[in-house]
């Protein structure tokens, strides 16, 4: 696969018109070919307008041809795994293991989906069939699934190369759904977005798709982004990002003449409580097992445990030395691009000057995306007073909170926002004993975890990667996992149709073998 520096507009290369931009190593600082353009007004409308004209037929693939192009689009990358983590490795810095392991969990998300379309009951068929008969009126016949939205504007993240961009779970999940999608590449590792465009474009050409069902725009900025978001055939957005990004986009979202659902996912400090028989079980590793948390990925993840809530406890010093040991002889840390080294310079300043700094690893003198790691601590009373001590700093940093005994906990968790994911270290003691903050913390996070950290999230049909404003836009979704086929999906009812003009999901004799609902019961296939 050779890079061109263009977009990918249904199949057809275009660029050149567009600013002309570059990746950075983020370890050297150095640019890497070949250069970008960002894509003009004409070429979205293009891509958009192809989306739209895709959607008459990708609306009405079935499952199972869903499932051969999400299954050859997986086969593609596993084939280029090394060329897509070499060049992930190059623009990102992230580790080779770890680029790898990602290359097998977009393939992974990839094959999830297909099973769950060429299963066929994600579409939640049901059929309340016609009674003539009844008084004092007949019941029409009445039948209902969901349909596809239409074509879907995805946005690139920047701290998942792979598996949360350009063929992420919102790309794989749209498509299942039978939705079109345009996607805006990340602009810190466009050479990573091409070749996976390459992929998923040739996917489409093999199975005979149109060629609209996918298309990839780059932009050095915001403008394709907006556009993307504003233009009318646009029928959802889904992104994962900022508070500052996410917020933006859903507010263009609603300003539309004709307003669409924004799927963002934006901003967690993911609490941890540890309880005391947690500190029982041992403080040094409770520390290293957190500090191995906070720091991995640098501090980029969208599930660090960005806030520690610990009782008074004997073992509670011990906890704390050991963790501010850890925390002075960290090695610096490089960050995914300038921009993200800057702010979390700037957060951790502004923190800094608010609440005293526990520890801190100075990163040394070299390129702009270096950082250090940093410890805040606090006690629970002027965490409670300040409110923004509970916002995500994106880095290797955490805020130990200082709590007088386990009952200050339920204080805490009901001052907080909405969170990814709220975690609980103990044992099964202090679980009977905290039963009101496991409700507490079900009504703020969207996954509740004992005894494991946040940091890695599965990729299966039960997980929850999502929760209360501002951890997402829509608690009601999430963006890993099965589930999140949802979110590109509408209930559509069918009132009186004759059998031959039904959806294939609708018929009475239910050719594809699929279970649904009749008359509220689960029928038998």
């Amino acid at each position: 696969m050779e890079l061109t520096g263009q977009s990918i507009l249904g199949g057809r290369r275009s660029g050149g018109a567009g600013k002309g931009f570059q990746a950075f190593n983020p370890q050297t600082g150095e640019a890497i070919a070949p250069v970008y353009h960002s894509a003009v007004a004409a070429e979205v409308d293009e891509a958009v307008e192809l989306a739209s004209e895709a959607f008459a037929s990708s609306s009405q693939l079935s499952g199972k041809a869903r499932a051969a192009f999400l299954r050859r689009a997986a086969d593609g990358f596993d084939a280029h795994r090394e060329a897509l983590a070499q060049r992930a490795h190059l623009e990102t810095a992230l580790p080779m293991p770890r680029l790898l392991g990602e290359v097998g969990r977009t393939s992974g998300q990839l094959r999830l989906f297909a099973g769950v379309v060429e299963e066929g009951s994600w579409v939640q068929a049901r059929i309340d069939p016609a009674l003539p008969d009844r008084q004092p009126l007949p019941r029409p016949d009445i039948r209902s699934m969901l349909r596809p939205l239409g074509p879907v504007a995805v946005f690139g993240a920047s701290n998942f190369p792979l598996a949360f961009s350009v063929a992420g779970g919102d790309t794989a999940s749209a498509l299942a759904a039978g939705c079109p999608v345009v996607v805006k590449a990340h602009p810190a590792h466009p050479g990573t977005s091409e070749l996976a465009g390459q992929i998923l474009a040739e996917a489409v050409a093999a199975e005979g798709l149109h060629p609209g069902v996918f298309s990839l725009l780059f932009d050095a900025g915001i403008d394709v982004g907006a556009a993307l978001v504003r233009h009318p055939l646009i029928r959802a957005v889904a992104f994962t990002g900022s508070l500052r990004a996410g917020r933006a986009l859903m507010d263009l979202a609603a300003a539309r003449p004709d307003p669409i659902p924004c799927f963002t996912e934006m901003s967690s400090g993911n609490p941890v409580f540890v309880l005391p028989g947690a500190l029982r079980k041992g403080p040094a590793g409770l520390a290293a097992t957190l500090f191995g948390s906070f720091t991995l990925g640098a501090g980029q993840f969208c599930t660090k445990p960005g806030i520690v809530l610990v009782p008074e406890a004997p073992e509670g010093q011990a906890f704390f030395d050991e963790l501010k040991a850890l925390v002075e002889k960290a090695a610096p840390f490089t960050l995914l691009t300038e921009g993200i080294a800057r702010e979390y310079g700037r957060a951790t300043e502004t923190r800094a000057a608010e609440i005293p700094v526990a520890a801190q690893a100075l990163a040394e003198a070299g390129p702009a995306c270096m950082a250090g790691a940093r410890l805040f601590a606090v006690c629970l009373e002027e965490f409670l007073a300040k409110p923004a001590l509970a916002d995500e700093i994106f880095g290797p940093n955490t805020l130990l909170v200082h709590c007088n005994s386990t009952q200050d906990f339920v204080r805490a968790a009901a001052a907080l926002d909405g969170h990814l994911t709220a975690t609980i270290l103990g044992d099964e003691d202090d679980l009977v004993a905290n039963r009101k903050l496991i409700q507490v913390l079900a009504e703020k996070a969207g996954r509740l975890i004992f005894n494991g950290m946040p940091t890695g999230v599965e990729v299966t049909h039960a997980i929850v990667h999502g929760g209360p404003y501002p951890a997402t836009s829509d608690p009601r979704f999430t963006s890993v996992g099965s589930m999140a086929i949802y979110r590109f999906a509408r209930p559509v009812c069918f009132q009186g149709f004759p059998e031959e003009m039904l959806p294939p999901e609708l018929q009475d004799g239910n050719p594809l073998g699929i279970r649904r609902l009749r008359n509220g019961n689960i029928e038998a296939i």
